[in-house]
């Protein structure tokens, strides 16, 4: 089994995107039938999309842990210093490799491991 599709949802989709066009991620801008306008990338058959909160929400979900293989990790974690992402553990070497754990403009997890 593999994950080939992942939705989060957010109240500055815009912003979002942004912070996560850093990770590697190109977005496209677009609506299914009358659904919502929304971001979606797509990566080695993994679609990663962006929607903005549903009327009935508050606040976008943060519970969530996500976690991405990142190409010349240490490079992109430079660049990740000066951005609005918060570094929550810096690149460090732990049994499963190079990681780093993020959060992103809604509270989020990410963790980024070197491939």
């Amino acid at each position: 089994m593999t994950i080939n599709l992942l939705v989060i949802r957010t109240k500055e989709p815009s912003l979002l995107k942004a912070q996560y066009e850093m990770l590697g991620f190109d977005f496209d801008y677009h609506q299914h039938g009358n659904g919502p306008y929304h971001y979606a990338a797509e990566k080695n058959g993994f679609v990663f999309e962006i929607y903005p909160l549903t009327k009935s929400m508050e606040k976008a979900d943060n519970s969530i842990r996500i976690g991405f293989d990142i190409n010349d990790l240490e490079v992109k974690m430079m660049e990740i210093e000066n951005s609005n992402w918060i570094i929550k553990s810096k690149l460090k070497e732990t049994e499963w490799g190079m990681i780093s754990v993020l959060q992103d403009l809604d509270g989020r997890k990410i963790e980024l491991k070197n491939t």
